[in-house]
């Protein structure tokens, strides 16, 4: 392999980073890219970890073409070009944003998360997160034991998945919520409800999905179910509430409420979409349900094509205060866009 690390090979480019450019030698044929790009890549300090985030991000490339695979196989003569953004101020800066509190003490806060609102800083999402709300609101308070970017984040919902989530503001509460929120209410006191419109109605009242979860095959934004070898234990129970539809025989959509028993990402959206009935509106994992709003009423797919986010409101949190002890319980109602969505589903479906 010959690493190309002079002047003229690693380059300044239009954000300010650099491009690292590798060409592999025989003795690097066959190896997997991410191996080869972080030895080339030692005097930049890139970690095997950085250089994996940064091929899934699409800024890397062999003989021109993008390659999002870290596990790809190089071949001998072939040119490696990885582009490496300026280094970040690690550290959320507080912002002004309004958010709806539940509940706050001097250990934790509670909050009604609008849809749209990131958690914790992350690729694409440095500003404008909860994380820098949160600073916003309550200044230094904020639990250091999730590190710098997730300072007092103990469990998160998805962008666009809205709904209660609770924030630690001090160390003491950050253990103990970690503590509750890893048993996922098996053995201690933790309540965690779901309420999702979903398409078609299932074939019982209620029912559980056991089916470990892991990354896509193809498709690093995915999640997916897999073999247990390559994911982890994920456990959702979910109940049938209400069906929509001119034909009761025959339902267009459903809302059932989802209980978790562990906490994957996508879990209640991927194991939904598993046994047939994705969440409305999920661009990730109801694709194969796009013409279904071609089946609603008049009024009811106008309402549905406003939405643009699935369908999935965290409404029932309840927990035991990890420095009181008192049994805390919120709940939340779906929010305007979802509320109009189920109404509009019951009176013209």
């Amino acid at each position: 392999m010959q690493a190309l690390l002079n002047d003229t090979d690693i380059e300044e480019i239009d954000e300010g980073g650099e491009t690292l450019a590798v060409t592999v030698a025989e003795d690097e044929a066959g190896k997997r890219i991410d191996v080869v790009l972080t030895a080339a890549g030692k005097d930049l300090g890139l970690s095997r970890t950085r250089v994996k985030s940064l091929v899934e991000d699409g800024r890397m490339a062999i003989d021109g073409v993008a390659v999002l695979d870290a596990n790809h196989k190089v071949k001998l003569g072939q040119e490696i070009t990885l582009t490496i953004p300026p280094a970040l101020d690690a550290t959320p800066q507080g912002e002004t944003v309004d958010l709806d509190v539940v509940y706050e003490d001097d250990h934790l806060i509670v909050i009604d998360k609008p849809a749209g609102l990131v958690v914790h800083p992350a690729p694409g999402h440095y500003e404008g997160t909860l994380v820098n709300a949160l600073i916003g609101h309550c200044g230094t308070s904020l639990s250091g034991i999730g590190g710098v970017k997730r300072p007092g984040i103990v469990h998160r919902l998805d962008k666009d998945t809205s709904g209660l989530l609770v924030v630690a503001k001090t160390d003491a509460a950050h253990r103990g919520l970690s503590k509750l929120f890893a048993d996922h209410g098996r053995t201690l006191p933790l309540l965690r409800s779901y309420r999702a419109l979903v398409w078609n109605k299932p074939a019982r009242l209620f029912g559980t999905v056991n089916a470990p979860l892991g990354r896509h095959p193809a498709d690093r934004q995915r999640m997916a179910v897999v073999l247990p070898e390559r994911g982890r234990e994920a456990i959702t129970h979910w109940k049938l509430e209400e069906t929509f539809g001119p034909d009761p025989r025959a339902p267009l959509a459903s809302l059932i409420t989802c209980n978790l028993e562990t906490g994957r990402t996508h879990q209640i959206r991927v194991h939904m979409a598993h046994i047939g009935h994705p969440v409305l509106g999920d661009a990730l994992y109801a694709r194969g349900f796009a013409s279904k709003s071609s089946l609603l009423g008049a009024e009811s797919k106008a309402i549905y094509l406003t939405v643009r986010r699935q369908a999935l409101h965290a409404a029932l949190l309840g927990f035991e205060h990890p420095v009181t002890g008192e049994m805390l319980e919120f709940r939340s109602p779906f929010p305007p866009d979802l509320a109009r969505l189920h109404e509009v589903l019951r009176t013209n479906p």
